[in-house]
């Protein structure tokens, strides 16, 4: 469920945010601009919550992956719910620290940690460190004996189940970057037991991005209970496990994503009898993609001889890459639709590319010059993965809260964007 739908506008129907028409935040700020609903983000936290704790699993972490939208008024209305934090940098460290979540609430993961931000996570005191390899073991048991600390830590787990919506979002096949074996997790947990600087408190896994099955989970999740009783019969102890996220979002085009209380039962049915164990999870699409639009204009229809229309947009694959990058499929809605029989559109951005197309042979209402139309689950790696490219500035963000809204990360001046760097000193 989302909270953008049709209302009745002064000049017939039009597509709001909770209370708050799109068109009139479009006018006051301009377009492309992302739009949040902060009831969309606090429904989709507490229905997940409620599954977990309803399936009879107390008291779970729930980490917000803050690489699906980092926002700091995004997070900070999570965090007033009670979500953690899944982060991968210091940056995100900082903007979960920003945004109020408690660092005993803070996952750090990822594959690349450097000193320095081992270094923050310890004098943060984050919940816990996931390590990816035996050199990051090395690296924080060396930092943390430096600063008199240890740290907590798990070990993740690359569980070789093949899961997620696109290659390059799978996480959990032996071939990708992340974890290590169950062969190298015991070994790594049992060192880790014996070291000055590290805390072994439990493992971890993540196999992919929108999954919409929940069988490779189970399959993942099996192998995962079966690590922690075999660490547990070699008299190593596990407090926590930590099962990540991946759980999809309703694309429109994609498979219906199972639902959360089905997902919560699935782990109940997987961990039964396992006992004494905190859960963890890093939820980030599923909370947020449904949470969020991408308004963008109609600059001008080319229509060309041969019968192909271009619907030319002023946002671009800088404001919203995913198309570009994954191929993939946002809904698009006319904000103000207009009666009459559909068009099939090429829809593109102005960028000088040709991977700047959001879709090919896409019908839809009719559409003219000056139009706005939204790009539906926006919301997770949308404004996350934005960048100047071709000079362009930042896409402003807004937060709707019912019948308000706020401008929290605003459009920068292209003197911002110039200030940011500086000439050498020959030139």
């Amino acid at each position: 469920m989302n909270h953008f739908e049709l209302v009745q506008g002064s000049g017939g129907p039009e597509l709001a945010c909770e209370g708050v028409p799109l068109a009139k935040i479009a006018e006051a700020v301009g377009t492309p601009v992302y739009v949040y609903s902060s009831a969309t983000l606090e429904r989709h936290f507490t229905v997940l919550r409620d599954a977990l704790t309803g399936a009879g699993l107390k008291d779970p972490l729930i980490a917000f992956a803050v690489k699906a939208n980092p926002n700091v008024a995004v997070l900070r209305t999570l965090a007033a719910v009670g979500a953690g934090a899944d982060v991968v940098s210091e940056g995100e460290i900082r903007r979960a620290l920003a945004a109020g979540v408690p660092p005993d609430r803070i996952v750090f993961s990822g594959v690349g940690k450097t000193e320095a931000e081992v270094a923050f996570a310890l004098e943060t005191g984050v919940a816990e460190i996931n390590l990816e390899s035996e050199p990051e073991l090395a690296l924080v048991n060396r930092v943390a004996q430096q600063m008199g600390k240890r740290a907590t830590v798990a070990i993740r787990v690359n569980p070789d189940v093949e899961a997620g919506g696109h290659a390059k979002i799978s996480t959990g096949k032996a071939e990708n970057k992340f974890g290590v074996s169950f062969g190298e997790a015991e070994r790594l947990y049992a060192n880790a037991s014996n070291m000055a600087g590290v805390r072994p408190v439990g493992v971890a896994c993540h196999i992919g991005s929108q999954i919409t099955d929940l069988a490779p989970m189970e399959a993942a999740f099996k192998k995962m209970r079966g690590l922690v009783e075999r660490l547990r019969a070699e008299g190593l102890s596990v407090e926590r496990l930590d099962l990540g996220g991946g759980l999809g979002a309703p694309y429109f085009n994609s498979a219906t994503p199972p639902a959360p209380a089905d997902y919560a039962a699935m782990i109940a049915r997987t961990m039964a009898g396992l006992t004494d164990i905190q859960f963890a999870f890093e939820p980030g699409r599923m909370i947020a993609a449904n949470a969020g639009v991408l308004v963008a204009k109609v600059l001008h229809v080319n229509a060309r001889p041969e019968g192909r229309k271009f619907l030319v947009l002023d946002a671009a694959m800088n404001d919203l890459l995913r198309p570009a990058m994954y191929d993939a499929f946002h809904d698009i809605r006319p904000v103000k639709p207009r009666e009459g029989d559909p068009a099939t559109y090429d829809v593109v951005g102005p960028i000088c590319e040709t991977g700047d197309t959001f879709t090919r042979d896409r019908a839809l209402p009719p559409l003219e010059a000056g139009d706005l139309i939204a790009f539906m689950t926006a919301g997770a790696y949308g404004a996350a993965m934005s960048s100047e490219y071709n000079s362009r500035l930042l896409v402003p963000e807004v937060l709707v809260k019912g019948d308000q809204f706020a401008v929290v990360r605003p459009r920068p001046t292209y003197d911002d964007m110039l200030a940011k760097e500086q000439s050498a000193p020959w030139l």
